[in-house]
């Protein structure tokens, strides 16, 4: 029984000690030393992926549509053949043109003909002055006709090249406005096509910030509902025309990369970095403590006896900039704060600082 007993007492002290020497030690905490870095103020945007080129396409001439080559959501590429007129009637003018240009360079080439024949005879007295006069005039007559069959022949041939609507660039195409059977004229839309291949996207952002706004600045952004991927950009173009009444510009931003992801009219959520040109203490987020009656502060830590303590100090704070905050007041260069365990600390309580 007295073995027994002896060892319960043996028990209960071990077990006593690790609690008392935690007792000693304090509250686990972790801590940063406050640094002087430069201010970067972050900007929080909301924009959308926008196209730099958005056409209405029409045909060049009146015409019934024979053929529609593509749909809403087509992918085509420049030069492609988009919509086709019937083009019977014109194809019959090209080729009647394309037979009176052949005519005329047959007569052209046979008052030639006459009249260097002439010209040759003109030293040996063969022929009269007169007559090599009236063959050349023959002959600028004859060219005068092939030129104006030329011309004709190609009216007639862009004319023909006016019923095939192509791609004028490469792109998506979004709407169609006709079908085949309808008769379309010059200037009413038939279809709308939209650029794919250059791509940026768009952020309305307060005219405060306009003077602080370079091209080239840093952007970070997020498509549509996928807040986890972040990208990058670059500021392109800065517009520091706001519409009426409006107190933002429009400010474009590229993709440092291609990504299939972005589609003209997604949604973007941005955040523009801009420099403030100063520097000032900061400590991060986690360091703040925000009191019911307003007061912010943190947890000082100083070395007391051999241990460190906590006090409190409380802080102005500036901009927050990520997940760093400027201290405006209330703390120096190299001071010690708690960011990890100080939601429940006491003035004067030890702490133990994990490394």
């Amino acid at each position: 029984m007295g073995r027994l007993l002896y060892a319960v007492i043996i028990v209960i002290v071990v077990s006593a000690v690790p609690a008392a020497a935690q007792e000693n030690a304090g509250a686990p905490v972790r801590t940063v030393l406050v640094q002087e870095q430069a201010i970067t103020q972050r900007v929080q945007l909301t924009g959308t992926v926008t196209s730099l080129r958005d056409a209405n396409l029409s045909a060049a001439t009146s015409g019934l549509v024979t053929e529609l080559v593509v749909d809403s959501g087509s992918k085509v590429s420049r030069g492609d053949v988009l919509l086709q007129l019937d083009a019977e009637l014109a194809r019959w003018q090209w080729q009647s043109a394309q037979a009176d240009m052949k005519s005329a360079e047959v007569l052209a080439k046979d008052a030639r003909r006459k009249w260097e024949e002439a010209r040759e005879l003109l030293p040996k007295r063969s022929i009269a002055q007169s007559t090599v006069r009236d063959l050349a005039a023959v002959l600028a007559s004859s060219n005068a006709a092939l030129e104006q069959a030329v011309a004709e022949a190609s009216y007639r041939k862009a004319l023909l090249n006016r019923h095939t609507l192509r791609a004028p660039f490469s792109g998506i195409v979004q709407n169609k406005y006709t079908e085949v059977g309808e008769w379309v004229v010059p200037g009413n839309p038939v279809l709308s096509l939209v650029e794919t291949d250059n791509l940026s996207i768009d952020f309305q952002v307060a005219e405060d910030y306009l003077y602080s706004i370079e091209t080239g600045t840093l952007v970070n952004y997020w498509l549509g509902s996928d807040l986890q991927t972040k990208r990058e950009g670059r500021v392109s173009t800065v517009v520091p025309i706001s519409g009426q009444g409006a107190r933002t510009f429009l400010l474009r931003v590229s993709a440092s990369e291609k990504d299939s992801r972005m589609i003209p009219g997604k949604s973007a959520r941005g955040e523009l970095h801009l420099n403030t040109g100063r520097t000032a203490l900061t400590v991060p987020r986690d360091a703040l403590v925000k009191r019911s009656d307003g007061r912010i502060l943190v947890w000082l830590v100083q070395r007391a006896d051999g241990g460190s303590v906590v006090q409190e100090q409380p802080v102005t704070t500036g901009l927050v900039s990520g997940t760093t905050v400027e201290i405006l007041a209330g703390l120096q260069p190299g001071s010690e704060v708690v960011t990890q365990g100080n939601e429940s600390l006491l003035a004067g309580q030890r702490v133990n600082v994990l490394r």
